[in-house]
């Protein structure tokens, strides 16, 4: 994507976020003194295992990304990938979009040689965001009531995504895995397929977990269900550019009937728990990354030690030998190192001389 368009989406994202909290103020109307008080209600240790939640929710999406990467052929370290994917994630709070963007462009920068071609890394997101769309087609059913769906619906969306999902696989193969493609072998490999699968779905119980805990903590008498529909619906309106305000439009969408102010403020925990969750993930990528750089830098300082001392003892060798009468020197010689002189001894032992003043040059 070139500059112009990433200008012209992130001000269509500040507009959409902007027209997405003007709506929420609306629907508030002047209620925003029960709001107030829902958020004050809510415990610290609530939030804090909101955030929780989240961070336990992208972990467990990374790794899904982690299996799709290994799959299409990458060798890239798990904590490489985790920390490219923490500030992807960051990017998501702003806009999906930007969080899938950020994570493959940073992944191929850094580390280009361990991770496949840059449009099979871009679809290996592909069959997560299938499995992603395959499973809230099966709870879709907790939409039929809120929004008077009809009863068929999740049926027919589950079929849909699965039949995609073979027709994509069947497609790769025909293909033979190759360019653009191999970013969809884990759906070949039935373990790779079924631990993938398993890591989404662990990420999805997380975010369901986090709406429900946020809808009792502010006092709205919601079920599982409830937080479930919160979640698909947070997923739809994900795909418009409106920014931070996707998490309170779903909630006051599917559930405002209990109570607007209620609802609203569990979406503004929702937003507020996901960037605290975001974050605390990037903190932990860049923690381990400094501590790698710091162990990187510790071998470097050992090894030039280690290093230095070596050419200290080499350099002492020679001058021993040097300081020793000829005939003596040459019965060291003879004896100990089979007629090898001292000059070339210091050759073998130490092909640079000058090592004791701080300076390397050629023997």
């Amino acid at each position: 994507m070139t500059k112009a368009g990433l200008g012209r989406r992130a001000g269509l994202v500040v507009v959409g976020t902007l027209a997405g909290f003007g709506l929420l103020a609306l629907a508030l109307g002047g209620k925003w003194t029960a709001l107030t008080h829902a958020l004050a209600a809510v415990p610290v240790a609530t939030i804090a295992g909101a955030a929780l939640l989240q961070l336990a929710s992208l972990v467990a999406r990374s790794e899904a990304w982690h299996r799709c990467v290994r799959a299409a052929g990458g060798t890239v370290r798990r904590d490489q990938l985790y920390r490219v994917a923490s500030v992807g994630y960051l990017g998501n709070i702003v806009n999906g979009e930007l969080g899938f963007a950020i994570r493959v462009a940073a992944l191929r920068r850094v580390a280009p040689e361990r991770t496949p071609k840059l449009g099979a890394l871009a679809i290996t997101e592909v069959p997560i965001v299938l499995v992603e769309a395959a499973l809230a087609a099966l709870v879709t059913f907790t939409l039929v009531g809120p929004l008077g769906l009809p009863w068929w619906l999740p049926i027919a969306c589950f079929a849909v995504m699965a039949a995609l999902a073979l027709g994509l696989r069947r497609l790769a193969l025909r293909r033979g895995l190759a360019g653009w493609w191999r970013g969809l072998s884990v759906l070949h490999d039935p373990g790779q397929r079924a631990r993938m699968a398993v890591f989404v779905l662990l990420s999805m119980i997380a975010q369901i977990l986090r709406n429900w805990i946020l809808l009792r903590a502010v006092g709205v008498d919601a079920s599982v269900f409830d937080a479930t529909a919160v979640l698909v619906a947070t997923a739809v309106l994900g795909l418009l550019p409106i920014g931070p305000s996707v998490g309170a439009g779903a909630f006051v969408l599917i559930l405002g009937a209990h109570g607007v102010a209620g609802v609203a403020g569990a979406g503004l925990l929702l937003a507020g728990t996901g960037a605290v969750g975001a974050l605390a993930y990037a903190a932990w990528a860049l923690a381990d990354h400094l501590w790698d750089g710091r162990a990187q830098l510790n071998r470097r300082v050992s090894h030039h030690v280690r290093t230095r001392r070596a050419q200290t003892a080499a350099g002492g060798v020679g001058a021993a030998l040097t300081a020793l009468p000829i005939d003596r020197r040459r019965l060291v010689e003879t004896t100990y190192f089979g007629g090898v002189t001292h000059e070339q001894l210091a050759r073998i032992l130490f092909p640079y001389h000058g090592a004791s003043m701080g300076r390397l040059e050629p023997a």
